[in-house]
């Protein structure tokens, strides 16, 4: 079975790096056993680690080194060439990087929770060849059980 590729915006990273949410448990499983594959870039990579340093959250010293080390593993870096097909803009100019690395790699979703990535989905649907999901619905639509 071929991997469903997917890109996983920062906070959804949160989720399953940091808190163990388990309502996203079969996205995490897919992740390990090879079902779902994850890609990102290097700038969200940078990002990923920056976000880690907030010190409001509960991520504790001894354990940091296993957040990254998971993301590390289960979250390839890629540097695909860019697209032409355009993409509409986010309004977190901060986001439009999720849009792009789902557009360039071919991505079947681009999964998070933030509202403004969200909002585009209708749109990303017409121009582009993924879907905007949230965890929920990714995991109900595309997950295979």
């Amino acid at each position: 079975m071929t991997p469903i590729l997917v890109v996983i915006d920062t906070n959804v990273c949160l989720d399953l790096f940091v808190f163990n949410d388990t309502r996203w448990l079969h996205l995490l499983e897919g992740l390990k056993n090879g079902n779902i594959e994850a890609v990102t870039r290097a700038d969200c990579h940078s990002e990923w680690l920056a976000v880690l340093e907030y010190p409001h959250l509960p991520i504790k010293i001894e354990t940091k080194k296993n957040i990254i080390d998971m993301f590390d593993t289960l979250i390839k870096i890629v540097a695909p060439p860019e697209k032409s097909i355009i993409l509409p803009r986010c309004s977190d100019k901060d986001d439009q990087k999720f849009l792009e690395i789902a557009r360039d790699t071919n991505a079947k979703a681009l999964i998070t929770k933030d509202k403004a990535l969200l909002k585009l989905a209708r749109k990303i649907q017409l121009s582009a060849s993924y879907s905007i999901l949230t965890p929920e619905k990714f995991i109900s639509t595309l997950v295979p059980n």
